[in-house]
């Protein structure tokens, strides 16, 4: 029996919060492993991850017998890209760089069959509606969809109200990394301005009724971020913990050689 139902959707707006973790490495074999730890969410990162509409399918494929609940994000808002990665099966987007309220109704009416959207009807050769084996999708499909978005520069902070009281948007996304860039802290997004405005976003998203998002690898950030308001978490990426999980490996075994290869740039 298929389910009709986005079970991610549903639980940002009831309260608690989801935990995820970012997918980077663009490797569906990596995913499905990252998928048996238990998380609520993985966001497939097709922004800053090398994934194409292809790998972002077999990651699709390749975690769907587990619990966690994929995430697409894409690297643009663009209406053809959306229409693509909806029809391959992806049921929550979310959609760097927004600074308005236009751009996010915008956003919403892409991922909407008319009369609520623009969303081309394609269904019965795409994974979407299980190639038409699945004869409710059209009609529930619009209810379907979570759509995030990221609010990740001053423009974006400066309308992140009208933005979060898009009808349509389940949650804004607060993007802590180009945030700190665009208000002049780059690289330092643990500055106590930037921390303000993360905060300042937070209630803005919470008095919307909408769920705020980040991503906080740090332990203790990312326990701070869900005192202060936030509802979905990632609380780290695959890429950063097999990095330092090989690299801590080497440095016990081989110290002097570790320390060398990182002091020459290698």
């Amino acid at each position: 029996m298929m389910s009709h139902a986005n079970l991610f959707k549903s639980a940002l707006a009831m309260p608690g919060v989801q935990y995820g973790l970012w997918l980077g490495l663009a490797d569906p074999y990596a995913a499905e492993l990252c998928a048996t730890g238990g998380f609520d969410w993985l966001l497939i990162d097709g922004e800053h991850g090398p994934n194409d509409l292809r790998t972002i399918l077999s990651t699709l494929q390749a975690v769907a017998p587990y619990g966690a609940h994929p995430v697409v994000r894409i690297p643009h808002g663009d209406v053809s890209l959306i229409k693509q990665v909806l029809e391959i099966g992806a049921t929550t987007l979310l959609v760097p760089m927004v600074e308005s309220a236009d751009q996010a109704r915008a956003l919403v009416r892409a991922t909407r069959y008319p009369p609520a959207g623009i969303r081309g009807v394609g269904s019965g050769l795409a994974r979407s509606s299980r190639w038409s084996a699945d004869s409710s999708y059209l009609q529930t499909a619009n209810n379907r969809m979570c759509l995030l978005v990221q609010v990740e520069t001053a423009e974006g902070l400066a309308h992140v109200d009208e933005i979060a009281a898009v009808d349509g948007v389940d949650g804004v996304f607060i993007g802590p990394a180009d945030l700190a860039a665009s208000l002049g802290y780059l690289g330092q997004s643990d500055h106590p301005d930037v921390q303000k405005a993360i905060k300042f976003a937070f209630e803005r998203i919470e008095a919307a009724e909408k769920a705020a998002g980040i991503l906080a690898v740090d332990e203790g950030r990312a326990s701070h971020y869900v005192s202060i308001g936030a509802r979905f978490v990632a609380v780290g990426v695959d890429a950063t913990i097999l990095a330092r999980a090989v690299r801590a490996l080497a440095q016990r075994f081989k110290p002097a050689l570790v320390d060398s290869r990182q002091s020459s740039g290698y």
